[in-house]
């Protein structure tokens, strides 16, 4: 799905976004922000919380300056989400590794720092 990343740039399907994004039901949801930059609180990601997704990759930026908070893990925890928290690059292989297994992954993709 995700063809290719790099600092502040991610190509899908064959489109290039230069802002943050998630992924969510094999759909890109473009400019994805936080209620506070660099921090992924629940409601960053109500969407992706609503979906119960097997597993979240996060990407944590480049070298991953982003957080997610503790509130985050927590409900992640109790909604039986496996997190899975990487730089953005790492992340996306990741990404694209579990949606070639057929795993019910959502993504959450900061692109910068």
């Amino acid at each position: 799905m995700i063809s290719g990343y790099q600092f502040g740039r991610i190509l899908i399907e064959g489109k290039a976004y230069r802002s943050d994004l998630k992924i969510l039901g094999g759909k890109v949801l473009p400019d994805w922000w936080r209620k506070e930059g660099h921090e992924v609180a629940p409601e960053d990601v109500e969407d992706i919380l609503s979906a119960q997704p097997e597993i979240l990759v996060v990407g944590m930026g480049e070298p991953g300056r982003m957080q997610v908070l503790e509130s985050l893990r927590s409900r992640l925890v109790q909604a039986n989400i496996q997190l899975l928290e990487e730089p953005t690059s790492k992340a996306v292989e990741s990404f694209n590794r579990l949606t070639r297994e057929g795993r019910n992954v959502a993504g959450a993709f900061h692109l910068t720092c």
